[in-house]
């Protein structure tokens, strides 16, 4: 699981299923008067439908919600998509909230004069509300797409295509000789580790260029066509699909904002990339992706 992929919206879910939760051992009845005192008003957890059908089902709808945007690959139970399931349920749990606000005495015969509603029923239907509302427009609004917890960024972001910095280890980078000031020049052609002096020396006895050579020296190199793909690690700021290999239009995975995954080919516009379990697929929007 990876808490870093979770949304803006994700997390208007969880701040209203904590509501949804405290609301529930409030009273669900109001009551005023002198005929009311030392009278003790039930809760939703004295009632079995109403804790079932509107406060669980809530707070259960909204952990498949939270635990399918945190999972790597979308996870699917009788074919059903747990997101989808907690969606539904979230909504169910809305519409059963508005009935209890309209009808808090349910089937207890109360007369003509039943029970108001009390404080656990109105936040019960506000965060009943909020959670569904949030659950429909979180793929819908790009406001609510937004990663919740920003991914760390590389010491040296590089745009995609950009080389990587030389440096100790790389294969483009010049070493320094063991006992070589930082940052001391050294002149083309000379030997690590020997001093400026030798060099220039080495540079006057060597034998000046006959005039052919030095027009072969003055030809540029072609440039080399079609260099080698050499892999790499990126990070995407947004949560982007992974399509299958074999051009299907459903994605078999979702990169998600904070993992590091590992280009291994391209094509066109596109990579080939895997994720931490060993899958491959292609990634098709590579826009504002950082490379690693």
């Amino acid at each position: 699981m990876n808490i870093r992929s979770l949304t803006r919206g994700d997390g208007v879910v969880i701040v209203a299923a904590v509501l949804l939760f405290v609301a529930s051992f409030l009273s669900t009845w109001s009551c005023d008067g002198s005929a009311c005192a030392g009278v003790e008003l039930p809760m939703a957890w004295d009632n079995g439908a109403l804790v079932m059908g509107v406060y669980l089902a809530g707070v259960i709808g909204a952990a498949l919600i939270v635990v399918a945007r945190m999972l790597p690959n979308p996870l699917k139970v009788a074919g059903i998509d747990l997101g989808q399931a907690g969606i539904v349920i979230s909504v169910f749990a809305a519409w059963s909230a508005l009935g209890a606000i309209f009808d808090p005495g349910g089937s207890l015969d109360t007369g003509s004069a039943g029970p108001d509603a009390g404080a656990g029923l109105i936040l019960g239907l506000i965060a009943a509300l909020i959670l569904a509302g949030a659950a429909v427009a979180t793929p819908l609004v790009p406001a609510l797409k937004g990663a919740l917890i920003g991914a760390p960024k590389p010491q040296t972001p590089q745009p995609y295509g950009g080389q990587p910095q030389g440096g100790y280890g790389y294969p483009g980078a010049q070493q320094q000789p063991y006992g070589a000031q930082p940052g001391q020049p050294q002149s083309y052609g000379g030997q690590p580790g020997q001093p400026f002096d030798a060099q220039q020396a080495q540079a006057q006895q060597a034998p000046q260029p006959q005039p052919q050579q030095q027009q072969q020296a003055q030809q540029p190199q072609a440039p080399s066509q079609g260099g080698e793909f050499a892999p790499f690690w990126f990070a995407v700021p947004v949560a982007r699909p992974l399509y299958g290999e074999d051009g299907a239009p459903t994605p078999i995975a979702e990169l998600a904002p904070g993992n590091w995954y590992l280009a291994v080919e391209q094509r066109g516009a596109a990579l080939i990339a895997q994720t931490q379990e060993g899958r491959r697929g292609v990634l098709q929007d590579t826009t504002g992706i950082q490379r690693g």
